[in-house]
């Protein structure tokens, strides 16, 4: 089973402090890159948060964020009225008062530092432990998103990964047909020039020649890694994105070999229609966690 790199999940809970919401949501990324903001008094578990996203989602841009809206009755400010006057004081130093009047040295004020006194609750230890479940049920509803997607991804990679095989089928028909009528051709073009040759050596070169031009083990190694993908794609483990991508460029390898050697219209044209498949397998590799 496949999993995509994309997914959303979120979770919340009605606390005696305040609702507390957490969303998840993720991108396809060639490592795992985590992205989260947290409130401060979430700080106790950001280890703890860490280490979930960590070992659950493997791979992936991630950008993880927790809402608190703190109920009233659990909050409250005063301003520290000593601090902002000793501020306002130092800004009408170095600002005349012609500029700026004093209720825009306020509002500069309050913004500084140790202004305004904050009375935050310290959530408790079982709090912090649900807190981290949440966490775990918002990553749960990530993950079956990525199935769901994989699944799908699945559908697309056999069905382009069957028509590659169609059409190597089908250059594996035209092969005997290509070899007898190169060898004619060279035949017809000796003809032509109408000098003796020894046909003993003529066989020889012919031979060396058409060992040249020959794509039977390109084909063999081609119908290979086909099994090998479909293999991959079924294995037990979860990451298998980076796999099918060396995979595929196998794949690529020999397709492009075969339509070098070939020489031959209909082959070259079902090599065209392998690259065409093989791009769209490519694009959809690049979100396969």
């Amino acid at each position: 089973m496949l999993q995509s790199m994309t997914g959303f999940g979120n979770a919340s809970l009605d606390s005696e402090f305040g609702k507390i919401s957490l969303d998840i949501k993720s991108l396809n990324s060639k490592n795992l890159d985590l992205n989260y903001s947290l409130n401060p008094i979430f700080r106790n578990i950001e280890g703890d948060i860490r280490s979930i996203l960590t070992n659950t989602l493997k791979r992936g841009k991630i950008d993880f964020k927790i809402n608190f809206k703190i109920s009233e009755k659990n909050f409250n400010s005063n301003l520290n009225h000593d601090v902002i006057k000793s501020y306002i004081k130092d800004l009408k130093k170095i600002t005349p008062e012609t500029l700026i009047d004093s209720s825009e040295l306020l509002k500069i004020a309050i913004t500084l530092p140790n202004s305004i006194e904050t009375n935050r609750p310290d959530l408790n230890k079982n709090l912090l432990d649900t807190i981290k479940e949440l966490v775990k049920n918002a990553v749960k509803e990530l993950i079956d998103f990525r199935i769901q997607e994989g699944i799908s991804m699945e559908k697309d990679l056999l069905s382009n990964l069957d028509l590659i095989k169609n059409k190597m089928i089908q250059i594996e028909q035209l092969v005997p047909d290509r070899m007898i009528s190169i060898r004619k051709r060279l035949k017809k073009t000796l003809d032509n020039i109408k000098v003796e040759i020894d046909l003993n050596r003529f066989e020889q070169e012919l031979i060396y020649y058409l060992e040249k031009f020959d794509i039977n083990e390109e084909i063999v190694r081609l119908k290979n890694h086909l099994i090998y993908f479909k293999k991959t794609i079924n294995e037990s483990q979860i990451e298998k994105g980076k796999k099918l991508i060396f995979i595929s460029q196998e794949i690529g390898r020999e397709i492009n070999t075969i339509g070098s050697k070939s020489n031959n219209l209909p082959i070259q044209q079902a090599v065209v229609e392998m690259k065409n498949e093989l791009e769209k397998i490519k694009e959809q590799l690049l979100n396969i966690l």
